[in-house]
């Protein structure tokens, strides 16, 4: 899709409020911190982020050691009795090791006790823990998130449900409870910018949950283009074609301060260990993340207020979900800069949205 393309689609999608809120992934970094606190640390960033009127808080799910949390809705079931309006979703849920029909019943029981408020975010997987963990072999993964998928995406529209497919067991008329407090639990496809994955969820009419890692914001338009096309091309309305974007976040009181994090930054994404996944970022990458064409909500408040701005109106976003604790980031300093995405760079986000 051209750029003059995209301004025509978000025309055509017409004026609407973007959602704005933070995640955790729940990593441990290089610290010895105890599992349980820092689960607590995140419920509580997850309370604090409804107290400020956020509107979504999404967790992540890892089954390896240098992460704390790997069943999400466990958690938001915590987070579901503590906060009274913001939505409760995963980010991501790992499908292609899980079963439907549990992840159905666990976001479904979500769902009740939020009343309304869960939502599951899909993903594959970036990690190899899982797959030897719960016994998919890793030249099938594509295939088996595939079916698992369409099995999900069907048993939130049947109450009862008849299937059958090659990597799990058939389902024959059977009943899956509880059902929800929505009509359908809501579905993102969570994406890392690899072009089938983009054009698989715009295939399915899915809003697409966008991870921005490093690179330009001109190439997540690339991204975002590719998926709006895919989605157009089979005929689904453009207004169901919903852009969601995660970055990771830090609103300080000046750029030196956002600097001062690139410790933190290197640490979260190497790899924790020979062999295992992640890469060195350095001084000079991180830097051009923070710039105004870079992807990385990491600055002064202001500096970050103008480039969720950009963000929103170039890439046509519906949703900001912004990692607020990677790293090893002290508690006072993401509480901190939670407090100044709510108050000041949300309202600016909101107002006069597309």
């Amino acid at each position: 899709m051209l750029p003059v393309e995209m301004e025509r689609v978000l025309q055509m999608i017409g004026r609407q409020v973007v959602e704005v809120g933070i995640a955790s992934l729940s990593d441990v970094g290089a610290t010895t911190m105890d599992v349980g606190r820092r689960t607590r640390e995140i419920v509580r960033y997850a309370v604090l982020a409804d107290e400020l009127g956020l509107d979504v808080f999404g967790l992540g799910e890892h089954h390896g050691e240098d992460f704390a949390v790997s069943s999400p809705a466990v958690v938001l079931a915590a987070v579901a009795q503590g906060t009274r309006r913001i939505r409760l979703a995963s980010a991501t849920t790992v499908l292609t090791t899980l079963d439907p029909v549990r992840v159905h019943e666990d976001f479904a029981t979500l769902d009740l006790l939020s009343q309304g408020r869960a939502e599951i975010v899909v993903g594959r997987s970036a990690y190899p823990d899982p797959f030897a963990l719960f016994g998919v072999d890793l030249a099938d993964y594509d295939e088996v998130f595939a079916e698992k998928l369409d099995l999900l995406l069907r048993l939130r529209e049947q109450p009862r449900i008849t299937w059958n497919g090659r990597h799990r067991p058939a389902l024959q008329d059977a009943a899956v409870v509880p059902r929800p407090h929505q009509e359908q639990l809501p579905v993102w496809l969570g994406v890392g910018g690899s072009p089938a994955s983009l054009e698989r969820a715009g295939r399915l009419g899915l809003p697409m949950m966008l991870g921005l890692i490093g690179g330009t914001i001109e190439r997540a338009r690339a991204a975002v283009e590719l998926y709006r096309s895919a989605g157009e091309r089979a005929g689904h309305d453009p207004s169901v074609l919903k852009v969601g974007l995660a970055t990771h976040l830090l609103v300080t009181t000046d750029r030196a301060s956002a600097l001062a994090a690139y410790p933190n930054y290197r640490s979260f994404l190497a790899p924790k260990r020979p062999g295992a996944p992640g890469f060195i970022v350095d001084q000079a990458t991180f830097e051009a993340g923070m710039s105004p064409s870079g992807v990385l909500m990491i600055g002064s408040t202001e500096a970050v207020a103008e480039k969720a701005l950009r963000m929103r109106d170039l890439l046509g976003a519906d949703r900001i979900l912004s990692l607020a604790d990677w790293g090893g980031l002290a508690p006072g300093r993401v509480e901190d800069s939670i407090a100044r995405f709510a108050q000041h760079v949300a309202p600016t986000l909101r107002k006069d949205s597309l």
